[in-house]
């Protein structure tokens, strides 16, 4: 009896060990794969010069287009080059914001989730708000916690993000651990100019950027585990330059 009992408690301890490897590491990365492949199916070449001067070149692309055909939720693609961020940005209705938190672009349950935009926010968005996790296996958004090393958001300072309009490029140039109690980071509505303006002071304080109307913000978030409500946010801003 001695044995049969021992025998038992090992194999749920084996069935568990399993268990928690699924969960925890195999299907986190199973985001990272579909994202590759979701990609690699719809990646284009676009023409384009490497170099003032220079010959014209070829560079990669992501056909928006073609995927919301198919995908109609996807309304982005977000790098950040020289880190795992490479993925579709998906978004949902107000009536289910958070839809795409534990599902993939084809609504496959997945724990990593997507990257998803806040349910009000448009490409027109004076402030562009996207959430991902902060995957214990280094996946979605978990590297945005580097940021806070200005060696690794000097040499990860760009953001690309395909549209179905385009590609545009952004600059990170804060990275912080707030909550909404101190910061508003999650707007993406403004009455006036005025009203946009102090909420960029409030964005870019002990940053190089100059707040101005013209400007447009991109704000990545993913949970901190500081305290309560603690995030991480790194913002961003839009440059013309590549």
């Amino acid at each position: 009896m001695r044995y049969f009992l021992k025998g038992f408690l090992y194999g749920i301890l084996g069935i568990s060990l399993i268990g928690l490897i699924w969960l925890m590491i195999v299907r986190p990365q199973l985001t990272a794969r579909d994202a590759a492949e979701l990609k690699d199916e719809y990646s284009e070449t676009v023409s384009g010069a490497t170099s003032p001067g220079d010959s014209v070149g070829e560079e990669s692309s992501v056909d928006i287009l073609a995927m919301q055909r198919q995908y109609p939720d996807i309304k982005a693609w977000l790098t950040v080059p020289g880190t795992v961020i490479d993925y579709p940005v998906l978004q949902s209705s107000a009536e289910d914001p958070e839809h795409y938190l534990r599902r993939n672009y084809d609504d496959t349950w997945r724990m990593a989730g997507s990257l998803f935009f806040q349910y009000d926010c448009t490409l027109d968005s004076r402030n562009l708000v996207i959430f991902g996790h902060n995957m214990s296996d280094g996946s979605m958004f978990a590297c945005l916690r580097n940021m806070f090393d200005a060696e690794f958001r000097e040499e990860h300072s760009q953001i690309i993000l395909h549209t179905a309009d385009g590609t545009r490029y952004f600059r990170v140039v804060s990275a912080m651990k707030t909550d909404l109690a101190q910061l508003p980071f999650n707007q993406t509505m403004f009455q006036s100019d005025n009203d946009f303006l102090t909420f960029a002071k409030q964005m870019l304080q002990d940053t190089d950027v100059m707040p101005n109307s013209d400007l447009t913000l991109l704000t990545l978030i993913t949970c901190a585990y500081d305290w309560d409500g603690a995030r991480t946010v790194v913002v961003a801003v839009e440059t013309n330059e590549e």
